[in-house]
């Protein structure tokens, strides 16, 4: 690609771990984030504001953090801008409550937990936020505030997952979190994950130690690290405690300090092999007594084993896990709450100091509100922030529609938009199949199809009309080996034959006929390893040790499947275990590849991605990922002879953005797309320069991408935010030299669709009556949407003299002088205008944008010009785009000329560009032609002109008089002949009124007049407004009422008018003063 747009992308690139403050020119291509919120996501942490129950904060596992200030009927993300987006807790300074600290980096062990990078503080209740160090903990569980000093701050870090080392123990900050020290922990595999200390003497600390190591293939969460301290020092020096705890290796540790007797403590311990127990100290600590084997399940002790004890009633626990245990007698006995209509997975509580039956839960699926102690659960719906492994499109007309697999939240499927007014509810979503969801895929052609799994490869056809599902799992045939499929195990659907799919355990399975049966095309395609005699903790471990392969997924597995759309049969397959195979054949030959073979890419690297080029059948891109051994480098390679050579993509891709996923456009070949750790990137070079895809988007994980073809769409799917559209992209494939490096550009306009908008809350757009709570979505704009460039907008003098001063940085500021000055003032802002016309090249429409640098977009929301009116004063006329609108212009082909109006000038600044309006549907009644609708339209535009002409007029005949009447008691005129001549124009005024709005008396009390013009041109309206059909016979018959006594209101005024103006003509030859109009 030419050296101008290589310079411009590479100066744009930006960093979500590095924040960059330069402009991106394509900042203005904002993406569309359509939720869902009816299944939210994984709370991490809740903190209540501890003066204003109403303020909570939310720590969002990967999701950053929340506020609202209503107790959740609104909320703001806080942290969409910092650099990370994975969050462990979240804490109010209990001192000075504007100051929040956000620990980063969720606090689980889990598989697909993201990493952060330090503790953050915000002394302004969360508009703004300062990196106070620690970057290299990745996991942080607790940020706790010394109750009397904001200057003393503990931090318990758990320290990196995925590797040894880091920065992982207690640290404690005594100048606000300028500095740190560390107190507790060792530097190789043990961190700190809870803290509590005595509320009688803050000095008196317990903590606990958790050591633990994560691979690819495997986890142990226990170890001799792990145990329990005590601290009377405030966290300076700390004593161990043992009497009475386990004496074998302990893993996650849950703790607690009883409200109302700090001197009893409790402790869920996790032991070897999923045991564990509830243990209680009642002497602070010195020594234990166990009192049940109580030990969370489901995902395991690793995901859970939060321990809360009631603030409001002595010896009741509450354990977070799959479904949370209760416990009423200090942890003797346990049972399970009630987990009727909401969702398992529970890991953070929040109480009200004065109301007992109150508990606010986070789990997995967002958050939920009891009022009466667990009995009943109220969900909060309006969160977005769910975890979206996988999607896909489907090509449904006239909106395709989106499916997602989701961290423990379903495989879900909702419209990429509606055609109503308000955008995408909540319920426009569905739940499709059930479980965690992984890649679910979807028939061309046929949109009722789609695939959708749950974890470990349990494969479903559903049928979307009946709503049916039936599996297809491929199953071993008598004596083959168990199937090894990946958590999220591939599918995919033949580009050559839509009945034709794939599927993939540790080896690839195709079936013709949509999964009825399958046929494996070939052998174990990975390592094959024993995952026991893998390193872990940094050597090989004995089988007597806590392993914990129940929280893993599957390992020597495939991971993702490509085939080639230009050769039928040329497969190319990834595996977790650093592997690439290549068949040219369907699978009768393969060959393969280890990853260590391409440039500087290890050998245990994760195949995130494998893509076959859409335009050439030699060269396939492929995502790697070596996260799962603390490598956090992003890698991204390109073949261009099937696999046996390759070139590294990743220049300018920031550090630590790890690759997920790569798609390409199906029309330009070297337009690319990925999704990364933090964030979007795009190429116009074939991958040699990326650029951060930024309008409105957070610092979040894209774990997929899809491009619907149809519409030139880029879905999203962000592990943490729901899913984001980058609706119509077609112009980033004229992002050329030629055209970014011109004064302004004026891209291809997608067909515009031709409805009217229906309404299902009310005719009032977004929420209708259905109050703040109510989670809409955005649809794209209504309309003709224009994308255009401007490569440097025109500076305001003013601004380019406070640029000047700023440079002189404390130097004589000269006066620029008295006329300088004035220009300023009188200068006007810079502005595009879109001139909008049709086929007979008439103008329909002026819309007026502010004038920006870089690309964005303008909307033509199809209509003529307001009918309304522009009164004397007012700012905004009839070409504001959000003013009131006329009537819709008729289906057919337009233009478009974009302008920029300067201080006076106005320049075309690029051709017309061309594009069609087509109609969405055929309405059931045919109607009238768009000619007549059209030129009823225009009369009616007429009527209105005229109708406002005589409302003005009769109030201007008013007014006027009462001035001829000073005026006439200020002259020398025949005062008796005067005041008659004015009483009998005030009369001929108020029969006007009376015939042109009715008997005033009966208004005023409210009792109903013969219609008015404006009854009845009202009527007309409301007729028109929310149709296509165009005028009934009622409406004709109307607006010939409405013309007649519009004319006869006319000719009264002219006569009113002339009696008044010989009336003041009198008063002027009579001395009278000066009248004003």
């Amino acid at each position: 690609m030419c050296t101008f747009i290589l310079t411009l992308l590479i100066t744009f690139t930006t960093s979500a771990q590095e924040k960059d403050s330069k402009t991106n020119p394509f900042d203005g291509l904002e993406l569309r984030s359509i939720g869902p919120a009816f299944m939210s996501g994984r709370i991490a942490d809740i903190a209540i504001h501890p003066q204003n129950e109403s303020i909570w904060y939310v720590a969002v596992g990967s999701g950053g953090v929340w506020k609202t200030i209503n107790s959740g009927t609104t909320w703001t993300p806080l942290f969409d801008k910092e650099a990370s987006y994975s969050i462990g807790t979240v804490s109010i300074d209990p001192n000075r409550p504007e100051i929040i600290w956000v620990g980063t980096g969720e606090d689980v062990g889990g598989r697909h937990v993201g990493f952060g990078d330090g503790v953050y503080r915000s002394d302004n209740g969360g508009q703004t936020w300062t990196n106070m160090g620690l970057k290299e903990t990745q996991h942080i569980s607790r940020v706790i505030v010394h109750p009397e000093n904001s200057n003393v701050v503990w931090v318990t870090a758990q320290g990196p997952l995925w590797n040894k080392g880091g920065q992982r123990g207690l640290y404690k900050t005594t100048d606000g979190g300028k500095t740190w020290k560390k107190t507790l922990g060792d530097d190789a595999w043990t961190g700190v994950t809870e803290l509590v200390y005595d509320p009688t003497n803050p000095s008196r600390m317990y903590a606990a130690t958790w050591q633990r190591h994560r691979t690819v293939a495997a986890y142990i969460g226990n170890g001799p690290g792990t145990a329990l301290y005590r601290s009377d020092d405030a966290g300076d020096t700390w004593e161990k405690l043992t009497k009475g705890l386990p004496k074998t290796s302990m893993g996650k540790t849950g703790l607690a300090i009883s409200p109302h007797n700090p001197n009893v403590l409790y402790v869920a311990i996790e032991l070897d092999r999923r045991k564990g127990g509830v243990y209680r100290s009642d002497d602070g600590g010195s020594s234990w007594s166990k009192q049940s084997n109580t030990i969370t399940g489901g995902t395991g002790p690793h995901y859970y084993q939060e321990l809360y004890a009631s603030p409001h009633q002595k010896d009741r626990l509450y354990l977070m896990d799959n479904t949370m245990q209760i416990s009423e007698d200090g942890g003797k006995t346990f049972y399970r709450m009630n987990r009727k209509n909401k969702h398992g997975d529970n890991h953070a509580i929040a109480f009200r100091k004065h109301d007992p039956n109150y508990l606010l839960v986070g789990t997995d699926g967002g958050l939920y509100e009891s009022f009466d102690l667990t009995k009943t659960w109220k969900y909060i719906e309006n969160l977005p922030v769910t975890q979206f492994y996988k999607l896909a499109v489907d090509d449904a007309e006239p909106f395709y529609n989106i499916y997602g697999g989701t961290q423990d939240n379903s495989t879900e499927g909702g419209p990429s938009r509606t055609d109503n007014l308000h955008g995408i509810q909540n319920s426009d979503w569905s739940v499709i199949l059930n479980w965690d969801g992984h890649q679910p895929a979807t028939e061309p052609g046929n949109p009722n199809i789609v695939y959708a799994e749950r974890q470990e490869g349990t494969l479903s056809r559903l049928d979307m009309k009946t709503g049916e599902a039936v599996d297809i799992q491929p199953q071993p045939a008598e004596g083959d080996a168990i199937q090894r499929f990946n958590w999220d195990a591939p599918i995919l659907v033949s580009p050559h034959q839509p009945s034709t799919i794939f599927f993939a355990s540790q080896r690839v399975w195709k079936s013709e006929n949509r999964g009825d049966s399958w046929t494996p095309i070939s052998e174990d395609l990975t390592k094959n390893e024993e995952r026991i005699t893998l390193p872990i903790m940094g050597k090989q471990q004995s089988w007597d040790n806590a392993w914990d392969v129940y929280a893993m997924s599957n390992y020597n597995t495939i991971t993702s499947l490509s085939e080639s759309p230009k050769q039928e049969g040329l497969l190319y397959v990834g595996t977790d275990d650093g592997l690439i195979n290549v068949t040219e054949n369907g699978g009768t030959d393969w060959r393969q590849i280890n990853v260590n073979q391409l440039p500087g890419v290890p050998s245990t690297a994760f195949v995130n991605d494998i893509k076959a080029d859409l335009h050439d059948a030699n060269t396939v891109y492929v995502a790697l990922d070596n996260h799962k051994y603390g490598d956090f480098k992003p890698y991204l390679y390109k073949s261009t002879n099937k696999g046996k050579s390759w070139e590294s993509l990743t220049k300018s891709i920031p550090a630590n953005h790890l690759v997920w996923r790569i798609v390409q456009d199906h029309v330009s070949p070297n337009l690319l797309f990925i999704g990364t750790e933090f964030g979007l990137f795009f190429s116009v070079n074939g991958g040699k320069q990326w650029t951060a895809l930024k309008g409105n988007v957070p610092t979040i994980s894209f774990r997929d991408l899809a491009i619907q073809k149809r519409e030139n769409d880029l879905v999203t799917a962000s592990f943490g935010r729901g899913f984001y559209i980058l609706d119509d992209y077609s112009a980033l494939r004229e992002a050329s030299q030629e055209n970014l490096n011109a004064k302004a550009k004026l891209f291809p306009v997608r067909d515009a669709w031709w409805y009217i908008q229906r309404s299902q809350l009310s005719f009032e757009a977004n929420k209708g009556s259905q109050g703040d709570s109510h989670f809409v979505a955005p649809n794209p704009d209504f309309g003709a949407v224009f994308t255009h460039y401007l490569k440097k907008a025109p500076e305001l003098q003013k601004d380019l003299r406070t640029a000047k001063e700023k440079n002189l940085k404390g130097q004589d500021i000269p006066f620029s002088g008295w006329e300088a000055v004035e220009n300023e003032k009188l200068e006007e802002k810079p502005h595009l205008v879109f001139v909008i016309k049709n086929q007979a090249g008439d103008v329909v429409r002026n819309i007026f944008k502010e004038a920006k640098s870089g690309v964005n977009r303008t909307a033509w929301d199809l209509r003529y010009p307001s009918p309304n009116p522009i009164a004397l004063g007012e700012t905004k006329g009839a070409n504001d785009n959000d003013g009131p609108k006329g009537m819709l212009a008729p289906p057919g082909t337009y233009s478009v000329t974009m302008y920029l109006s300067n201080n006076g000038s106005v320049k075309q600044l690029d051709a017309p560009v061309e594009f069609n309006v087509k109609p969405l549907y055929k309405s059931t009644l045919e109607g009238s032609s768009m000619e007549v609708a059209s030129d009823f339209w225009r009369s009616f535009e007429a009527a209105s002109r005229t109708s406002f002409m005589v409302d003005k007029s009769i109030i201007k005949a008013e007014k006027k008089t009462r001035v001829l009447h000073k005026a006439l008691m200020n002259s020398s005129a025949n005062t008796e002949d005067g005041l008659k001549e004015l009483k009998g124009i005030s009369d001929q005024i108020n029969t006007l009124k009376s015939d042109y709005y009715g008997n005033q008396a009966k208004s005023e009390i409210g009792e109903k007049n013969p219609p008015s013009v404006s009854d009845k041109m009202f009527t007309i309206y409301l007729s028109l407004e929310r149709s296509t059909y165009g005028p009934t016979d009622t409406n004709k018959k109307q607006m010939q009422i409405v013309n007649s006594m519009l004319t006869k209101a006319e000719n009264e005024l002219k006569a009113i008018k002339n009696s008044i103006d010989k009336f003041e003509a009198l008063l002027k030859v009579s001395g009278a003063p000066y009248i004003d109009d």
